[in-house]
């Protein structure tokens, strides 16, 4: 029995509207998954979305932040009312060859976060040591820090979530201290956040906007946060407790997801004030004037200044202080290392959920760790840091595109009456949740056309139609079975496997799986 997976000792019995004892002793999922909305490619989108945008985008951010909690929602409904995750109703109810596709969609979500995380941290130590340790050294020292929360994993569950919390509250000082000390307008603030609006936002700007979906929206966090719910015992023969039990984690993602919003919303309005609008000469001279030894890193144009995690850092430095470098430095670590359990665990569950497969943790973090870490190591000896900052962006747009593998089964089995029982989805969430489906599909093919029109050769565009081609095919098949599930019948071939109740009342008996 792993330490994830041991009793949370039992919870309050009595009934009551509110009970702050309860939301208590159901804290700690709600706070590890809001750290997918902290990590280091989160980061990297909101910086440019400041630099690019201004405060224009914020209520793009704030849009996308209310659409995760409501599917992380669901997440958590179906873990706590089925006491099986995601990855396990998958492999119950689909069939074995798209069954495995699924399993491998994920699974690159999975390895893509661990490479930002990877890219995170690497930055983050080059610039904590002056330049002293190189961008590969970084990577490879990432390696160790991964044993070392295995380490922590076995002082138990608790523990490491309040670890977790700790180094929330170091990008929450850290990302604070940044906003403070730039002080940007907080009418501008509020306005980008409440007014729906983007005037004068031309195709770097609409694209950025596109962009915050994918960095926000983490499809492999649908499957932690159902996993992670079983945490705590409920006994589901009881739907008071299982009513109790959905209200109180709702409740501590509302609280979680608030707190990341507000560490996004610092990043953002930092680079909004400071350096939306700012030219490379400007900034060339202003880290001149200041001694940097960085003043090389940007080109003497009058082009638009560019950033991302790592010139971010720069130019913070530059314009206020060494102190304003490393704090966010600190800042940009802790996002990567926060991110970086989360991924092991996600990456466990999926596997023995789909493959039915027991890995040891230590052995699953080898192998997404070595799969992470090679093509990271090889940007980093052979190329610059631009182009491994650059690797950021595109894992933001292999995460898009890998989000209906998420999206679609968890909206098919929370509309379920046989899975869901008196806790299936109504009319209001199937409708709302399929129009979120078909926008996100739409924002996918957006980038796709965005990337493949920079390809520039004619044999990748016929990799790129044939990929495409196959992903729609997928996807297609997905939003199939996710209608029949919806309620239209008719599309129903016979070939649907329906989860048996029997085996649900199996696992409810138990109320944890041990």
């Amino acid at each position: 029995m792993t330490v994830f997976l041991e009793i949370m000792g039992s919870l309050p019995v009595l009934y009551s509207c509110f009970s702050f004892r309860k939301l208590w002793a159901f804290t700690g999922p709600g706070f590890l998954m809001s750290i997918a909305y902290l990590d280091p490619g989160n980061i990297e989108s909101d910086l440019q979305s400041g630099a690019v945008a201004g405060f224009k985008l914020l209520w793009i951010l704030l849009l996308a932040t209310l659409v995760g909690l409501l599917l992380q929602r669901l997440a958590a409904r179906l873990g706590v009312v089925t006491g099986l995750h995601l990855a396990e109703v998958c492999h119950r109810q689909y069939p074995k060859v798209p069954r495995v596709i699924l399993w491998l969609m994920v699974e690159l979500a999975i390895i893509g976060s661990d490479m930002q995380e990877v890219i995170g941290s690497a930055i983050a130590i080059n610039l904590l040591s002056v330049g002293r340790i190189p961008l590969w050294g970084g990577v490879l020292i990432t390696i160790a820090d991964t044993f070392v929360f295995l380490f922590l994993d076995k002082y138990g569950l608790r523990k490491l979530e309040a670890f977790f919390g700790f180094l929330i509250t170091i990008m929450a000082l850290t990302f604070g201290y940044e906003y403070v000390t730039v002080k940007p307008s907080q009418s501008q603030v509020l306005k980008g956040m409440f007014v729906p609006s983007c005037s004068g936002c031309r195709t770097p700007q609409i694209e950025q906007a596109v962009g915050i979906v994918g960095a926000v929206i983490m499809p492999h966090n649908m499957y932690l946060h159902s996993a992670l719910v079983k945490s705590r015992q409920v006994n589901r023969n009881n739907k008071q407790e299982v009513r109790e039990a959905n209200k109180y984690f709702f409740i501590e993602s509302c609280i979680a997801l608030f707190v990341s919003f507000i560490i996004n919303v610092f990043v953002v309005s930092v680079f909004a004030e400071a350096f939306f609008g700012k030219t490379n000469e400007q900034v060339v001279e202003v880290c001149t004037n200041t001694s940097s030894p960085h003043a090389g890193l940007f080109p003497k144009d009058n082009s638009t200044l560019a950033v991302d995690i790592y010139k971010g850092g720069v130019v913070l430095g530059c314009y206020f202080g060494p102190a304003a470098l490393y704090i966010w430095a600190v800042g940009i670590l802790a996002a990567g290392q926060s991110s970086t359990m989360t991924g092991t665990y996600s990456g466990q569950f999926v596997m023995e959920g789909f493959l039915n497969l027991k890995w040891s943790r230590f052995a699953r973090v080898v192998l997404t760790r070595s799969i992470a870490i090679i093509p990271t190591l090889l940007v980093a000896v052979f190329q610059d840091v631009e182009h491994l900052t650059g690797m950021n962006d595109f894992l933001n747009v292999l995460q898009s595109l890998q989000l209906p593998f998420a999206l679609i089964p968890i909206l098919t089995f929370t509309s379920l009456r046989p899975v869901m029982s008196d806790f299936a989805n109504g009319l209001g969430w199937r409708i709302a949740g399929g129009i979120l489906v078909l926008i996100i599909c739409s924002i996918n093919m957006y980038f796709v056309v965005v990337y493949v029109r920079d390809l520039g050769h004619v044999a990748l565009y016929v990799v790129a139609a044939v990929v495409s081609v196959a992903y729609l095919g997928f996807v297609f098949y997905l939003g199939w079975q996710c209608l029949i599930a919806l309620g239209m019948s008719f599309l129903d071939c016979g070939h649907t496997v329906s989860i048996s109740k029997g085996l649900l009342t199996e696992e409810a008996t138990r109320g944890y799986v041990k």
